[in-house]
């Protein structure tokens, strides 16, 4: 029985409101030098660019860009590039922030960066997208190198826009840099298990918490999973693998539940043919709304920003979430959810698969030298449940909750490494 969702109106999350709120939680809890906590609170530096592309009827039509590199003292900025009509400079340095806690908290040696175009891509035939990404990547080109800034795909964007800001790049160069991205396709240079990596780190740091909390028979656990893009698709298909019992999915048009369980191979077949999962006929329809409040032991929210907030958080059944896509959780609702007793696995540590697999992909790049899949997964495994439990330790340590204890283990990383380097000049 599908449980109904209350009459509510919430607000749009400000995305870059909710960083600084997360940060600043944080930082209460920590001693930093003077003016540390103000200097990291601000990007190291905002790109803003407004470039031509022609349609495949001869207009000329203007576009937006941005980049934005919140800091780079660990290493190389790093972080996605969507397309999306909703993108804002505020979205941006919001996710470039995130991305400077994820790649520190993971210890990779990145800093963080996000990018994105204002553009529905679903309105570009396939040559539009490929000129409008062409052109945006050279007005970034004087901020990318493989030591510099590396981006990758997010939402609407993939392995085949990849490509093509490789190969945008290294004709500006003279010679091909397959370093220059991650997410690339295989045959120029991508890694092997790249695609799953979001989705199975996320099902990684899930099974290390039901370990945590005796939650020993995959069976006996109830899965849902609002999004059914890369990061939803995978982490509910290996879950099901692992035997663990996915009931509810979800897609932008709405979603699916089965308090018996989903045969997720089936479901992932019929949403390929159909792209959508409308009309499955094996479970309920639900709304999205509806589907992050039905019964379940985890709830992975692997969609937008903001999907669980104040007027939803006191009904949410689940005992634990594991946050697969960036920013679902507000600021209120993390204070709703931990007086009820639900933990939160944060997104800087649950959905960081993808940029540890970047990571990989990077290295192997700049070395020629590739690994297979096993390696990649066992080495993914590795980090991120080492990074589990560094989490746990601070949140023990200092008595907080596991957002605020990712956020304390990734800004004490990075303000270290501030004050080692120095400040310049």
């Amino acid at each position: 029985m599908v449980v109904a969702y209350p009459q509510t109106n919430p607000q749009p999350l400000d995305a870059y409101k909710t960083a600084l709120e997360q940060f600043d939680r944080a930082v209460a809890h920590m001693s930093l030098p003077d003016g540390m906590a103000d200097y990291l609170r601000y990007p190291r530096r905002e790109f803003t660019v407004n470039f031509p592309v022609r349609r495949d009827d001869g207009r000329v039509e203007m576009f937006t860009g941005y980049r934005v590199h919140h800091n780079t003292a660990l290493g190389a900025s790093k972080g996605g590039l969507r397309y999306s009509p909703h993108v804002t400079l505020d979205e941006v340095r919001a996710l470039a922030m995130w991305m400077t806690w994820k790649c520190a908290l993971v210890n990779i040696p990145y800093g963080g960066a996000k990018g994105g175009v204002v553009v529905e891509p679903k309105t570009l035939s396939l040559s539009e997208l490929e000129r409008l990404t062409r052109r945006y990547a050279s007005e970034l080109a004087p901020l990318m190198s493989p030591q510099m800034d590396v981006p990758a795909p997010d939402m609407g964007t993939n392995a085949q826009v990849m490509a093509w800001i490789m190969d945008t790049y290294s004709m500006t160069v003279g010679y091909s840099v397959p370093a220059i991205v991650t997410g690339k396709p295989i045959n120029v240079g991508g890694s092997e298990g790249r695609n799953e990596a979001t989705g199975r780190g996320v099902v990684f740091v899930m099974m290390a918490t039901l370990k945590k909390y005796g939650y020993t028979d995959p069976a006996k656990v109830k899965i849902i999973i609002q999004g059914f893009g890369n990061v939803g698709s995978n982490a509910a298909l290996y879950a099901h693998e692992l035997g663990y019992r996915v009931v509810g999915v979800s897609d932008v048009g709405g979603g699916l539940y089965n308090e018996e369980g989903l045969n997720i191979p089936e479901v992932l077949d019929y949403y390929q043919r159909n792209r959508s999962l409308r009309d499955y006929p094996k479970a309920e329809p639900v709304t999205n709304a509806e589907l992050l409040i039905q019964p379940c032991d985890v709830l992975i929210p692997a969609a937008l920003e903001g999907q669980i907030h104040q007027h939803n958080a006191p009904h949410i059944q689940a005992r634990f979430i594991i946050e697969g896509a960036n920013g679902p959780t507000t600021p209120e609702a993390d204070d709703i959810l931990n007086d009820k007793g639900v933990i939160v696995v944060p997104d800087i540590l649950a959905n960081s698969g993808g940029v540890i697999v970047s990571y990989f992909e990077w290295v192997q790049d700049l070395q020629a030298f590739f690994w297979d899949k096993a390696a990649v997964f066992a080495q993914l495994e590795r980090i991120i449940t080492a990074a589990y439990e560094k989490t746990n330790a601070t949140a023990e340590k200092y008595k907080v909750d596991l957002r605020t204890a990712a956020q304390i283990t990734a800004i004490q990383r990075v303000a270290d490494a501030v004050m080692t380097r120095g400040f310049y000049p």
